[in-house]
């Protein structure tokens, strides 16, 4: 199942050091985590979701900025969605068919076309790390790039050492254990994919 984390949502980091410009420095970890447990409190005991000033009204304590930017922050990572007027928090079969496919660049365009020579270690490198960001367990991230490499034609286009894509996706598993980041590894891979097209 996919995990939760609570990230800044001004620079995402995981604990009390921030960015130097982000909008929350000095904010502890705990705060910051308090904040997205008053939403999801309030959006989990409302499977059908319900109107952002209700849910204002219904976090405890007082709204605050941080409130509205970790709400926007579940937004982003489509763990919240808006369904009409009311605001859904996705179950988690919902939120893994959700990010299976991303949909934003460049990470879209390596999924869609998949990976060519000559980007191989930068594609597999994004897609496990982009996997791991959207909170996928290492089974599910497995699973998921296998399943890319293959019907993407990547696989069948050659050009990889490993003799099976399992082989190659269990040698990118550090890249998941460390998190790395998926964005420069997904740009770089996005334009050698781009001069194939």
């Amino acid at each position: 199942m996919p995990t939760f984390r609570y990230p800044c949502p001004g620079c995402r980091t995981t604990n009390s050091l921030h960015d130097a410009d982000c909008d929350f420095e000095g904010v502890s970890w705990p705060t910051i985590e308090k904040a997205y447990t008053d939403l999801l409190t309030v959006l989990t005991a409302e499977r059908d979701g319900m109107a952002e000033s209700t849910l204002r009204e219904a976090v405890h304590g007082e709204w605050s900025g941080l409130h509205k930017a970790a709400l926007g922050a579940l937004e982003r990572d489509q763990r919240v969605v808006e369904d009409g007027d009311r605001l859904r928090l996705l179950t988690a079969a919902e939120f893994k068919e959700r990010v299976s496919e991303p949909t934003r660049d460049p990470m879209r365009t390596v999924y869609e076309h998949g990976s060519v020579p000559g980007c191989h270690d930068n594609a597999v490198f994004a897609m496990v790390a982009w996997y791991e960001m959207v909170g996928l367990s290492w089974p599910e991230t497995r699973e998921n790039v296998i399943e890319w490499l293959r019907e993407s034609g990547a696989w069948d286009r050659g050009g990889f050492e490993e003799s099976t894509p399992g082989e190659l996706v269990d040698a990118k598993r550090h890249v998941y254990d460390e998190g790395y980041g998926w964005k420069e590894k997904g740009q770089a891979a996005k334009r050698v994919i781009e001069r194939h097209l």
